[in-house]
C-alpha cells in the first residue's frame, strides 16, 4: 500500500515533494531510503509513492532540493521537485517551534534552497567606490521600499534588489542609477552586454584622458617656467606679479577638462541633492584654485584625483582578475566519447550530465565526474589547497579544475558545468563580499561623518580667521581649499573593500571556502572550539587496530578466516577487515552459505565447517558451547580501551579476536596544540558515540573537554552553554562538523564550519566556511589569516587617518599646498591598496 505523507509529518518539518523517475517497487524505495535518508535526518522523514513514482521530504530547512536531487542520482534514479498544482503543495511553511530550523536557515544565504529570498541582480557600470553606493542608495532606495532592500557588491559591480522581478519597476530603476551618471542592466552570468563592452570602452577613454591630464599639466609648467621666470615663479603663480602666461593657462585648462571630464556629472548631482561627496569637494578645490589665479595647482589636484580614481579602478580590477582566476580552472572544451568510440571535443557547457569524457595525461579535469576507466594521480591543489596528488581508480570522484597526472582517465560526468564544485566555489567567492564584514560597515559610516565635518572645519578655517583675527582673507581660503582635498576619504574607503577581498580569494587558493566578510573577522575572536569526532578529528573510516589469535593461530590465519565471512559485506567493519586482510596480502575466498544473524553477527561455512563472526555479546553465545579459551580479559581490554570486539570462531573454539577503531587523524594533536597557541583556551569534542571511545579519543588529540553520547539536540544545547559562557567577555564559538548532520549546532554556534566539504554540496551550502580538503591544518591557519586580515584593516585605516591629521596641521599652520596633499592622498591610496593586496599570497605555515 503506498505511503501517505500524513499532515501532522507536514507541520513538523518542511515537506517537499519530488517525482522520481524509476521508482517502481520497493527495491528503488530502500536504495532512496539508503541514499537520502542521511542526509535528512533519519528513513522516517521519507515517505513514497511507487505508484505515482513520488517521494516526500520531511527535511530541515538547511537540506537544499539541489543536495536531495544528487543523492537521488547515486541511486540511477532521477528527482526534480513535483509540480503538479493538482497535488500537495511541494512545500509547506516551518512554524516557529520546529527545533533548529530558524537558526539553520539564517546561517545559509545561498540561492537554493527549499526556501529561497528571492532578489533581483543588476550589474551596474561605473561603481568604483563608497560614494557612488551612497548615491544609489539615495536613487534607488525609495523606489524599491528603502535602502534595506538594496545590497550591493562593489568589487563585482553589482546591486542586488530583494523582491520579485515581476514586482519590482525594473525600468525605474535603471533611470534612477542613470542620475547618478551610472547604467546599470540585469545580470545574467557569463552574458556580455553592449553596456559592458561600453563600459570597457568608456574606462579605456578614461584612462587616456588622465594620461593626457598629466602630459597637459607637466606641459602648462614647462610653459610656465619658460615664459614666466622659472620652477619657483610657476609654482606659486598668484605671488608673482606676472600671473599665468596665457600658453600655460591654455595647457592647464586643457589639463582640467581632461580629468574633471567624468567627475563633474558626478559633482554636480551630491550638490542637488546636497549630499557632499569627494567629486563636489575637488570640484569645490579646484573652482577656487582657478578663481585665486592657482592654475598650476587647479592642474595638479585635477590631475592627481583622476590618478586616485584610475587607482580605485585598478585595485577593484585586481580583487575581480583574482577571483577570475579561479574561472580558469576548469577547461572550456570537454573531449566527449561516443557510443561508437569516436572522440569528439565539445564546449564544457553542452556535455550533458552522464556522459564520457575522456582526460589525457597532464590535462585539466573540465567537469565533475566519477571515473569509469583509467588509473592516474590527481592533483587537487586547485580546490582543496593540497599540493599531494590523490590516487584515482574507476569509481572514484574527481572535480573539475582538478590535474590528471601521467594516467589517462575516462570520466563520466555526474554535473553539468554550472552545478560543479568548483563553478559553485567561484559564484560563492564572487558574492561573499556582497556580506560585509564589521570593518567594511564602520569605515562607510565613519566616511559618511567625516566628509560633512570636515567641509564644516574647511568653512570655518576660511571664515574664522578674517573676522574674527582680522587676517588677510587668500590665504585662509587657500588653506580652506587644502582641507577640501585633504577630506577626500579614497584611501579609507577603497582600503578595506580590496582588503576583503583579497583575503577571501587568497584563503580560496588555500582551500578554504569563507562565505563572507562578515565571517572573515570571526575566526579572529574565537576562544573555544566544538569538534564533531568522527570524520573530524578522527578519519570516519573504521580500521583494524589491534589483532588477537587464539590458539597458537597467525595473524594472517585469523584475518582469512574473518575476511571469508566478510567478504560479500558492504558494512563499514566488514571494510575494514577486509583492507587489514589486503595488507596482509590475504587470499580471500568467500565462505559458503554466509548468513547474518539480526543484530549480532554472521555465520556461513568454510571448508566445510561452520564458522562464524560476530559482536562481544555473540562471543559470550558462542563461547558457552565452544571449547574456547577464556578470551573475556582480552575482550574486556579492548573494549575498555573504546574499540570495537569482533570475534572469530568456528564450532569447536575460538580463533580470535579483532580490534577495530575509527582512527584518529594523524595531525589532529598537532592541530589542537596549534589551536591553543592560536589562543583558542577550550576545545571541546560533541559526539554520539559512547564515553569510554571518546576519552580515548581525547586523550590522543589533548581536547580540553569531552561530551559523549549526545543526539543532535544535545550538540545544539552544548553550543548554547558555550555561547553563553563565551559571549560575556566578547569571544566568538566555532562548531566544526563534517556535513549536513552537524548542520544545527553549526548554526547555533558564531562559526560553522564544514570539513572536507569538496563534493559535499550540502556541507558548502551549510556551513559559513568551508575546508575543502580533510586537512585540520587548515584550521589554525584560517585563525591566523583572519588575524593577519584584522591587522592589515587596522594598519590602512591608521595609516590613512594619520595621513589626514598631518596634513590638517600642516595646512592650519600654513605649510601644505594643494598639489601636495592631493599627492599624498594618493600615494597614501596607493600603499592602503598594496598592503591590502598582500593577503593574495598569504601562504599556510609548514606544521611540524
Amino acid at each position: 500500500m503506498p505511503a501517505q505523507v500524513d499532515r501532522d509529518q507536514q507541520d513538523q518539518a518542511q515537506v517537499s515533494r519530488f517525482k522520481v523517475k524509476g521508482l517502481d517497487c520497493q527495491n528503488e524505495v530502500r536504495a532512496l531510503k539508503a541514499a537520502v535518508g542521511p542526509l535528512v535526518g533519519g528513513e522516517e522523514r521519507l515517505s513514497f509513492d511507487t505508484k505515482a513514482g513520488r517521494m516526500d521530504v520531511a527535511s530541515q530547512s538547511f537540506v537544499s532540493s539541489e543536495s536531495i536531487r544528487e543523492a537521488v542520482a547515486s541511486t540511477g534514479m532521477v528527482a526534480e521537485l513535483w509540480s503538479d498544482d493538482s497535488h500537495t503543495p511541494a512545500i509547506s511553511q516551518t512554524p516557529a517551534n520546529t527545533p533548529c530550523t530558524s537558526c539553520a536557515s539564517d546561517a545559509l544565504t545561498l540561492p537554493e534552497r527549499v526556501v529561497v529570498s528571492e532578489q533581483v541582480v543588476f550589474k551596474v557600470h561605473g561603481m568604483d567606490c563608497g560614494d557612488e553606493v551612497a548615491a544609489l542608495k539615495r536613487e534607488v532606495g525609495p523606489i524599491v521600499g528603502g535602502e534595506d532592500k538594496l545590497a550591493f557588491d562593489l568589487v563585482n559591480g553589482r546591486m542586488s534588489v530583494l523582491g520579485r522581478a515581476d514586482r519590482l519597476p525594473a525600468e525605474q530603476i535603471e533611470k534612477a542609477v542613470l542620475r547618478t551618471g551610472m547604467t546599470a542592466e540585469l545580470w545574467q552570468e557569463g552574458a556580455t552586454s553592449d553596456a559592458t563592452i561600453a563600459e570597457e570602452r568608456r574606462r579605456r577613454t578614461q584612462t587616456l584622458l588622465t594620461t593626457a591630464s598629466g602630459i597637459l599639466a607637466a606641459a602648462g609648467l614647462g610653459l610656465h617656467a619658460a615664459l614666466g621666470g622659472g620652477i619657483a615663479a610657476a609654482i606659486g603663480a598668484s605671488e608673482t606679479t606676472g600671473g599665468t602666461p596665457l600658453p600655460a593657462i591654455a595647457a592647464y585648462a586643457l589639463s582640467i577638462l581632461c580629468a574633471v571630464r567624468y567627475v563633474a556629472p558626478k559633482a554636480i548631482l551630491s550638490a542637488r541633492r546636497l549630499r557632499p561627496d569627494m567629486n563636489l569637494l575637488m570640484v569645490v578645490a579646484v573652482a577656487g584654485a582657478i578663481g585665486i589665479g592657482e592654475w598650476f595647482e587647479a592642474a595638479t589636484v585635477s590631475f592627481f584625483f583622476a590618478l586616485a580614481l584610475a587607482l580605485e579602478a585598478w585595485s577593484l580590477g585586481r580583487a575581480r582578475r583574482a577571483v577570475a582566476a579561479l574561472m580558469e580552472l576548469a577547461p572550456t572544451v570537454a573531449r566527449v566519447r561516443r557510443s561508437d568510440g569516436n572522440e569528439t571535443e565539445v564546449p564544457a557547457g553542452q556535455v550533458e550530465v552522464g556522459a564520457h569524457i575522456v582526460v589525457r595525461p597532464g590535462d585539466k579535469i573540465p567537469l565533475d565526474g566519477r571515473v569509469f576507466a583509467g588509473e592516474s594521480e590527481v592533483n587537487q591543489a586547485p580546490i582543496t589547497g593540497e599540493s599531494v596528488p590523490v590516487p584515482v581508480e574507476p569509481g572514484k570522484e574527481v572535480f573539475a579544475g582538478t590535474i590528471n597526472g601521467e594516467g589517462a582517465l575516462e570520466i563520466q560526468t555526474t554535473k553539468a558545468a554550472q552545478d560543479t564544485t568548483l563553478a559553485r566555489i567561484i559564484r560563492m567567492v564572487g558574492t561573499a563580499q556582497s556580506r560585509r564584514a564589521p570593518s567594511e560597515q564602520w569605515v562607510e559610516r565613519f566616511a559618511r561623518i567625516y566628509t560633512p565635518a570636515v567641509m564644516v572645519l574647511a568653512l570655518a578655517v576660511f571664515l574664522v580667521p578674517p573676522l574674527v583675527f582680522g587676517e588677510a582673507w587668500e590665504p585662509w581660503f587657500y588653506r580652506a581649499l587644502v582641507l577640501l582635498v585633504i577630506a577626500c576619504p579614497c584611501a579609507l574607503v577603497i582600503s578595506t573593500p580590496v582588503t576583503i577581498v583579497a583575503a577571501l580569494a587568497g584563503a580560496a587558493k588555500q582551500g578554504v571556502l569563507i562565505k563572507g566578510g562578515v565571517h572573515l573577522e570571526t575566526p579572529a575572536k574565537l576562544k573555544a572550539i566544538a569538534m564533531d569526532k568522527t570524520g573530524t578529528l578522527t578519519e570516519g573510516r573504521p580500521k583494524v587496530v589491534e589483532l588477537v589469535p587464539l590458539g597458537n593461530r597467525t595473524e594472517a590465519q585469523l584475518l582469512e578466516f574473518a575476511a571469508a565471512l566478510e567478504a560479500r559485506s558492504e558494512h563499514p567493519l566488514a571494510r575494514a577487515v577486509l583492507d587489514e586482510a589486503r595488507k596482509h596480502g590475504v587470499n580471500v575466498v568467500p565462505a559458503d552459505s554466509v548468513q547474518a544473524v539480526r543484530g549480532k553477527g554472521v555465520i556461513g561455512r568454510i571448508g566445510g565447517r561452520e564458522a562464524w563472526l560476530g559482536s562481544r555479546s555473540y562471543l559470550e553465545e558462542r563461547a558457552k558451547t565452544a571449547a574456547a579459551p577464556d578470551v573475556s580479559l582480552s575482550a574486556d581490554r579492548i573494549a575498555g580501551a573504546g574499540r570495537t570486539v569482533v570475534a572469530v570462531g568456528d564450532q569447536n573454539s575460538v580463533w580470535g579476536l579483532i580490534a577495530i577503531a575509527d582512527a584518529v587523524r594523524p595531525e589532529a594533536k598537532l592541530v589542537v596544540a596549534a589551536l591553543h597557541a592560536a589562543g583558542v583556551e577550550r576545545v571541546v569534542m560533541l559526539t554520539g558515540d559512547n564515553r569510554a571511545t571518546a576519552e580515548v579519543i581525547a586523550r590522543e588529540t589533548g581536547v580540553d573537554e569531552v561530551m559523549a553520547e549526545l543526539l543532535p539536540e544535545d550538540k545544539v544545547a552544548a553550543i548554547e552553554r558555550l555561547v553563553g559562557q563565551f559571549h560575556k567577555a566578547g569571544s566568538a564559538v566555532a562548531m566544526i562538523g563534517d556535513g549536513v548532520n552537524d548542520a544545527p549546532a553549526m548554526a547555533r554556534a558564531d562559526l560553522g564550519i564544514a570539513m572536507g566539504a569538496i563534493g559535499s554540496d550540502a556541507a558548502i551550502e551549510t556551513a559559513d566556511v568551508a575546508l575543502m580538503s580533510d586537512d585540520l591544518s587548515k584550521l589554525p591557519w584560517l585563525i591566523q589569516h583572519s588575524k593577519a586580515t584584522l591587522a592589515i584593516i587596522r594598519q590602512n585605516i591608521g595609516f590613512s587617518l594619520a595621513v589626514k591629521l598631518l596634513f590638517t596641521g600642516l595646512t592650519v599652520a600654513g605649510f601644505a599646498s594643494l598639489w601636495g596633499a592631493i599627492a599624498a592622498d594618493v600615494g597614501a591610496s596607493l600603499l592602503v591598496v598594496l598592503n591590502g593586496l598582500r593577503l593574495l599570497t598569504h601562504d599556510q605555515p609548514q606544521t611540524s
